[in-house]
C-alpha cells in the first residue's frame, strides 16, 4: 500500500540517509534524498511527498528555517523532525512551526515506522477535512427561497416551526423545486446553525459507494481503502446532514440508516468500532415514498423515522404569482455571477414566463433566465427571449403506471396524488380541497383516513 507514498529525507550525514533510504524502500516508500537543507528547499518546490523526514541541524537551511518556509507551501508534507539534541525547546518550536512530531537520535526504527504513517495518515485525513470546508463554503452562495404565494406563507412557516427542533424532517416536491434550498433554510435557522451542514446526493453515488461515503471506512476495508477514511455522518457530527434523493437508496443501505436514526451511532466499514454522533438528519425525494413502501421497495419503519415532519414544495404551477419575483431574483443573482448588467423583464416576457408550466421548476426557469440575459441586447428581456423550444408531445400520464402494479394499486395511488395536490392547492382547506376535486366532503374524509391523510 506504500509503494505510491513517497518521503523525502533530509539529513547531511551520509551513512545515516543512505540508512534510512534503505530501510524505507524495504517499507515500500518511494524515497528522495537532499543532503542539506537548501537541497531540501530545491526538491520541495517540485516535488509534494506525503511526508518528510528533516534533520534539525544541517548546512545552508536547518531544519527549523525549513519548516518556517513551508508554512507557506500549498501542500506541504507531513513533517517529522530528527534531532540528537532533545531539548524542550527545540521541540517545542518545531512542533509550534507544524511538525506533527520529533524523533530523538539514534532512531528507533520501529518508532520511526509507526510514527511516519501516522504522520501521513494524519495529513491526508486534514486534506480530507480541508475538501469538505472547501465543498462547504462552495454552497454558501445558496440562493433564497423566493415566493409570497399563499402556499409559500403556509411553507414558511412551517419551517420556523420546525427549525428550532431536532426532528428529522423529509422534504418532499418535484424536480428542480428547490429541496436543497429548503433544507438549508432549516439548517439556518436551527441552534445547529454555527455548524455545517453536510450534503449527500443519494441518487449520484453507486450503490457500491454509497455506504463507505455514509459511514466511512477503515483502511483496509476492501479493495482500494488505502487509509482510513471519515464519512459524511462523522463530519457531520454536532451538526446537520442533508440526504438527497432519499428514496434511491438500496434496502442494505436502509437498514444502515435505520440504524443510525435509531442508536445515534455509526460503525465504519472494517470496524466494530461504535461512534456515538450528535446529527440531525434532513432528507429529501421527488418519488413516491409511500408508493414505495406498499410495494416494498422501502422500509416502512424508515420511513417514518425520516418523515417525522414533512415540508411540500409547490412545483412552479401551483404558484404562478411567484414566478415574477423570483425571475428578478434569479435575473439579479445570474447577472451578479456573469459579470453583466441587469435587464429588465418586459410586459410581454412577464406574461410568457407565468404561462409556462415549466415542469423543471425553478432550475427550468434558471435556465431559462440565464439564456435570456445573454441573449437580450438591449437591456430588456423580449418574449422571443424567454419562449422555450418547441417540446416533444408530452407523454401519457398514465405511461407511469406498469400493468404489473395492477388496477387497484394504480388507482390507490392515484387517488393519493390527486388528494394531496387539491390539498396542497387550498393550503390544507379540507372543504375547499373537495370542491377542487367536485366531490362531497364526506367522500374526502373517508379518502383521507384510507390513504393516512388526516
Amino acid at each position: 500500500m506504500k509503494r505510491d507514498n513517497e518521503v523525502l529525507i533530509a539529513e547531511d550525514e551520509n551513512s545515516a540517509r543512505e540508512s534510512l533510504r534503505a530501510l524505507l524502500e524495504d517499507e515500500g516508500y518511494q524515497v528522495l534524498c537532499a543532503a542539506d537543507g537548501d537541497e531540501a528547499a530545491r526538491i520541495l518546490s517540485t516535488k509534494a511527498p506525503e511526508a518528510a523526514l528533516i534533520d534539525i541541524r544541517m548546512p545552508g537551511r536547518d531544519g527549523l528555517a525549513l519548516l518556517r518556509e513551508l508554512r507557506n507551501h500549498p501542500n506541504p508534507p507531513a513533517v517529522l523532525i530528527m534531532t540528537a539534541y532533545g531539548t524542550s525547546a527545540v521541540a517545542i518550536e518545531a512542533m509550534a512551526l507544524g511538525a506533527f512530531d520529533y524523533l530523538t537520535k539514534p532512531l528507533n526504527f520501529d518508532e520511526l515506522r509507526i510514527q511516519l504513517q501516522r504522520a501521513i495518515e494524519n495529513r491526508r485525513r486534514i486534506r480530507e477535512l480541508e475538501s469538505y470546508r472547501v465543498e462547504e463554503e462552495a454552497t454558501l452562495h445558496e440562493s433564497e427561497i423566493v415566493g409570497s404565494s399563499p402556499t409559500m406563507q403556509k411553507l414558511y412557516k412551517l419551517i420556523g416551526q420546525t427549525a428550532p427542533t431536532d426532528s428529522t424532517v423529509l422534504i418532499r416536491g418535484e424536480s428542480g423545486t428547490g429541496k436543497e434550498v429548503v433544507a438549508r433554510a432549516v439548517h439556518r435557522h436551527s441552534p445547529r446553525a454555527s455548524r455545517r451542514m453536510v450534503k449527500v446526493d443519494c441518487a449520484s453515488i453507486p450503490e457500491t459507494l454509497l455506504e463507505a461515503e455514509l459511514f466511512g471506512h477503515e483502511r483496509g476495508a476492501f479493495t482500494g481503502a488505502s487509509q482510513r477514511r471519515i464519512g459524511k455522518f462523522e463530519f457531520a457530527d454536532s451538526g446537520t446532514i442533508f440526504l438527497d434523493e432519499i428514496g434511491d437508496v438500496s434496502p442494505s443501505t436502509q437498514v444502515k440508516l435505520l440504524r443510525v436514526l435509531q442508536d445515534h451511532c455509526i460503525e465504519r466499514l472494517g470496524s466494530n468500532t461504535l461512534i456515538p454522533l450528535d446529527v440531525r438528519v434532513l432528507s429529501a425525494t421527488s418519488r413516491d415514498l409511500e408508493g414505495a413502501v406498499r410495494e416494498g421497495r422501502f422500509r416502512e419503519d424508515l420511513y417514518y423515522r425520516l418523515n417525522v415532519v414533512s415540508l411540500l414544495i409547490p412545483p412552479l404551477r401551483e404558484r404562478r404569482e411567484d414566478i415574477v419575483e423570483l425571475s428578478q431574483f434569479l435575473l439579479r443573482r445570474s447577472a451578479g455571477r456573469l459579470r453583466l448588467p441587469v435587464p429588465t423583464i418586459s410586459e410581454e416576457a412577464r406574461l410568457v414566463l407565468i404561462q409556462n408550466d415549466w415542469p423543471g421548476n425553478v432550475r427550468e426557469l434558471e435556465h431559462c433566465l440565464e439564456r435570456a440575459l445573454i441573449l437580450s441586447r438591449s437591456g430588456v428581456i423580449l418574449p422571443e427571449h424567454v419562449k422555450l423550444a418547441t417540446a416533444p408531445p408530452a407523454a401519457d400520464p398514465l405511461d407511469s403506471f406498469s400493468l404489473e402494479e395492477g388496477f387497484h394499486a394504480a388507482i390507490h395511488r392515484l387517488e393519493r396524488r390527486l388528494i394531496e395536490r387539491a390539498l396542497a392547492a387550498s393550503e390544507g382547506n379540507r372543504t375547499r380541497a373537495a370542491q377542487l376535486l367536485k366531490i362531497n366532503r364526506r367522500l374526502l374524509y373517508d379518502k383521507l383516513r384510507e390513504h393516512g391523510l388526516e
